[in-house]
């Protein structure tokens, strides 16, 4: 990653998850903590040791704390456990960190600790260690959460470098709902009764059903090349990961795409793409072909996956980018996010 920051200060750009957050990434991070672990830039980790480990962490600053399907409490559970899954890994424990405002709520501390533990039950994680703080009032945003997560590794995935021309790819269910919900809910405009809420949910039983339908076909390495649940800049960034600087490019079926009408609504209203808004409990799968369809029918028997769809397929055109073919058979480049579309969304 040869990206270089030539700003003088840090502005909310460098959270987005695109191409400023990858300047932060190649410029700062990676040259001060340069290991093989971290250069792979997975959603977690694995290690080394007498069993693989996977391992990961990420933090939570969602406003409001409370949106559609959810809340910060049960978002950072799912969101270091879906990372865990990314990496081939099965969840077992997490720790939780958390920073208070004082004058914070008891009342929604109790509400958040109790999603919190609901959802660890739900996945079967065990909260192992923690730390919490407490700043002035008028520095923080209410609550903010950190979590870490380490698992066993289930599956060896090859990552990025194994995807090759005719790789299908397939996302487990309708995208942007995350990022849509918490978006109109911050600005007033979701009514009560609104069918928009988040995905937020866990990947574990989807992830697992997936990498069972490709162990089926025997193949070494496994037909799945790389799993990603597509958080900060959504699908159209996350992809864009994936061909940056690789000989291949994807090409998306516009006509393919799950989307809820409720998604289209509110993009629509707010001014934003689907494809660049956050998914907090889907996943994105590159895999051989063959295996695509197994896969499908597999993540449609889990409850969360039943809208899962192949959206689109790697091709040898305009190597590096992301294109979207509409339905009148034209095509569009999907650039990576540049800047900051949608602050403070997980």
């Amino acid at each position: 990653m040869t990206d270089r920051i030539t700003d003088d200060k840090i502005t909310l750009d460098y959270g987005s998850g695109g191409q400023k957050t990858s300047e932060l990434i190649g410029s700062i991070l990676l040259p001060a903590f340069d290991n093989k672990a971290l250069a792979r830039l997975g959603d977690g980790a694995v290690l080394d040791g007498s069993e693989k480990l996977v391992f990961s962490t990420d933090s939570f600053v969602v406003s409001p704390w409370k949106f559609p399907g959810g809340d910060i409490g049960r978002l950072s559970v799912c969101g270091t456990v879906n990372d865990l899954c990314m990496a081939g890994g099965i969840p077992k424990y997490l720790s939780l960190s958390l920073i208070l405002e004082e004058g914070f709520s008891f009342s929604d501390l109790r509400n958040i600790v109790s999603s919190i533990a609901e959802e660890a039950r739900s996945v079967g994680v065990s909260i192992v260690t923690g730390d919490t703080k407490v700043v002035d009032s008028g520095k923080g945003d209410g609550i903010y959460i950190n979590t870490a997560g380490i698992g066993f590794q289930r599956t060896v995935l090859p990552g990025r470098s194994a995807i090759r021309p005719g790789d299908a790819v397939l996302i487990s269910g309708s995208i942007g709902c995350h990022g849509a919900a918490v978006m109109m809910a911050r600005s007033g405009l979701l009514h009560e009764g609104s069918p928009l809420i988040s995905d937020c949910q866990p990947l574990h039983r989807i992830s697992a059903a997936a990498l069972r339908a490709a162990g089926e076909h025997k193949a070494a390495p496994s037909p799945i090349r790389i799993l990603r649940d597509p958080t900060r800049g959504g699908v159209a960034t996350t992809l864009n990961e994936f061909t940056d600087q690789m000989p291949f490019s994807i090409e998306l079926e516009e006509a393919s795409l799950p989307i809820d009408p409720a998604v289209e609504a509110a993009c629509d209203m707010l001014g934003l793409d689907p494809l660049y808004c956050a998914c907090e409990g889907r996943m994105l799968v590159v895999c051989a072909p063959q295996a695509a369809g197994d896969i499908l029918r597999a993540v449609r028997e889990v409850p969360g996956g039943e809208h899962a769809a192949q959206i689109g397929t790697v091709t040898e055109d305009m190597p590096g980018r992301i294109l979207l073919r509409t339905p009148i058979g034209g095509k569009r480049i999907l650039a990576r996010l540049t800047g900051m579309q949608l602050p403070r969304i997980c």
